[in-house]
């Protein structure tokens, strides 16, 4: 399934700017649930001087209200900066108001900011997000099998309750995820980490849950331009700002995570060929046939809405048609209720 990410960064963006990101993010997840095959993730930090998301439940809840069938994760959702009493309640929520679309990939974050933002020790993190996750997991548990009050109410629309994994790119992350019986999703290519995984859940006494370890070389932010040459032009700019900052942000914590650019201008960026991609319709059915997926982000680092849609219909109204033809996806989805 395509994936769709809204971070929703806008740098040097006025209020009217950024309002307009929003709404077109929404319109957008509307748009794709008509269309099939795709899933959206809303992300999350905080602090940040481009205005990243930072409340990626209330974009998953907009995102639910005037779609019908598309999955939705909040990922990541950084579980030491909430109460976890407070985050149950919403996940039950959110649950019912998408009848049970909306996952979560739970993390630590990497960014001292974030923590004294919250007024949080920041190398206390580990501790935090083992005792806050133990406690949201514990709440749920009580709401979905309806013990004595007081306990978070309602009990979830999903007989399970919401789906969790955890998400890192570390050995403890994985064993972490294995421990309290979530599924993983790792932030680099390490194959190890899956291994690692496994390992602690059947030492824990459980199977394996599901795992997912990043290609290498799969790109993130992918435009399907029909002139590659003016798609860098117009692009590149927002490409750029949104790679830099996450280069430094990682620096900074000492990470290095899956494709990570160190191009200092639009053309280092293009010529790096790696999380950032520009291509035309047969360089898209390419990646879809090596990958089995496109990672799209449409409003990657402020990129203006009326920029945005024709890149995001392209994909919609020649990729996808033309790789069902081929036989690279399922073919067409049934049409989503009402349109």
């Amino acid at each position: 399934m395509n994936t769709v990410r809204f971070d929703l960064r806008a740098p040097g963006k006025a209020p009217a700017e950024t309002a307009a990101l929003y709404r077109a993010a929404v319109e957008m997840a509307a748009y794709l649930d008509r269309a099939g095959g795709f899933s959206l993730a809303a992300s999350e930090h905080h602090a940040s001087p481009d205005g990243y998301l930072s409340s990626p439940l209330l974009l998953a809840a907009a995102f639910a209200a005037v779609t019908e069938r598309v999955p939705i994760m909040a990922a990541a959702t950084l579980l030491p900066l909430y109460d976890p009493v407070r985050l149950a309640e919403e996940m039950v929520v959110l649950d019912h108001l998408s009848r049970g679309r909306v996952s979560y990939v739970l993390a630590l974050g990497y960014r001292p900011e974030e923590y004294e933002l919250y007024g949080l020790d920041y190398a206390a993190r580990g501790r935090l997000a083992d005792a806050k996750l133990e406690a949201l997991l514990d709440h749920l548990r009580r709401a979905r099998e309806g013990r004595a009050l007081p306990r978070v109410t309602p009990p979830p629309f999903s007989p399970a309750g919401p789906a969790l994994f955890w998400g890192g790119g570390s050995a403890p992350a994985a064993r972490r995820a294995a421990r309290f019986g979530l599924g993983f999703l790792a932030q680099k290519a390490d194959p190890a980490l899956a291994e690692i995984y496994a390992a602690a859940c059947r030492a824990a006494g459980r199977e394996p849950g599901p795992c997912f370890i990043p290609p290498a070389e799969l790109p993130g932010v992918v435009f399907v331009a029909d002139d590659v040459e003016r798609g860098w032009r117009e692009l590149g700019p927002h490409l750029l700002a949104d790679a830099k900052s996450y280069a430094e942000w990682n620096r900074r914590a000492g990470l290095d995570a899956v494709n990570l650019s160190r191009a200092e201008t639009v053309e280092e960026l293009r010529a790096e060929n790696g999380n950032y991609r520009v291509v035309d319709v047969a360089g898209a059915l390419e990646l879809i046939g090596r990958f089995g997926r496109l990672s799209l982000h449409p409003l990657c680092g402020g990129v203006p809405p009326q920029i945005a849609w024709p890149y995001l219909r392209r994909v919609v109204e020649e990729v996808l048609p033309a790789a069902r033809r081929r036989g690279l996806i399922p073919p067409d989805p049934p049409p989503a209720p009402g349109s």
